[in-house]
């Protein structure tokens, strides 16, 4: 099919698996990367650009693009989405912790403001579906830092006049992380019963690569509402 994918933050566990799976689905025929820093892959669908996060409003994408290719085997797809004749859908599971940011003043720059900056100019691009990794109980109203920040993200998203966006809301990841996270994997440990038993799906653990499953899934369904949020009961089923 005649779709590009936007991919943003590859880095974590789900970016992850959304880069492998985006790579093996025949329906998308490029894949552009943004991030702060490229990744040692190589893929015949796959385009890497750089960008500084903070100033994603100033971002051209045709000078990115230009930057990657010094053949001008990108120009077909440069007139694509400049004339707005490729459907374009955007991917987004950027995100960090307090501890690797540094502090709650920086995690909330990485994990609200970048993700909402780079939002809006995907949508100037002409990205018309976007799916975002939210979590569990995110409410901009919660008293738990994390949760605030995420619930503010998923507000800030609905003004952006996407034909739909997607809000995914994952219980605690399982997968293979680069760093270790000793909470976690405590927490881990106490509810991976939920998995074996196939209980309490609402809350239960979820594996990266049934979220990266349900974002492109619901990406490219037919849709009857503007705004959704898909939860953890949905996802684990995936």
């Amino acid at each position: 099919m005649n779709q590009l994918a936007f991919i943003i933050g590859t880095s974590g566990l789900i970016g992850k698996q959304l880069m492998h799976q985006l790579l093996q689905d025949e329906r998308y025929a490029y894949v552009i990367s943004i991030g702060r820093r490229k990744l040692a892959l190589k893929h015949h669908k796959l385009i890497q650009v750089s960008g500084d996060f903070s100033n994603a409003a100033l971002w051209n994408l045709e000078h990115m693009l230009r930057e990657e290719d010094l053949g001008g085997q990108l120009f077909p797809l440069w007139e694509k989405i400049s004339q707005k004749s490729i459907s374009m859908h955007a991917f987004c599971s950027l995100g960090t912790t307090i501890k690797q940011a540094g502090s709650q003043q920086k995690f909330y720059e990485i994990d609200h403001d970048y993700v909402v900056k780079s939002a809006a100019w995907l949508h100037q691009q002409g990205v018309s579906r976007y799916m975002y990794v939210s979590a569990i109980g995110a409410d901009p109203m919660s008293k738990v830092f994390y949760n605030k920040v995420k619930g503010e993200v998923e507000e800030d998203l609905k003004v952006i006049p996407f034909d739909y966006l997607g809000l995914m809301q994952p219980s605690l990841l399982l997968g293979n992380r680069s760093e270790f996270r000793l909470g976690e994997e405590f927490a881990k440990i106490i509810t991976k019963p939920m998995v074996w038993f196939n209980i309490y799906k609402k809350y239960r653990p979820i594996y990266d690569h049934q979220v990266a499953k349900a974002m492109l899934d619901h990406a490219n369904q037919a849709k009857s509402v503007k705004v959704q949020v898909i939860a953890n009961a949905e996802m684990v089923m995936y």
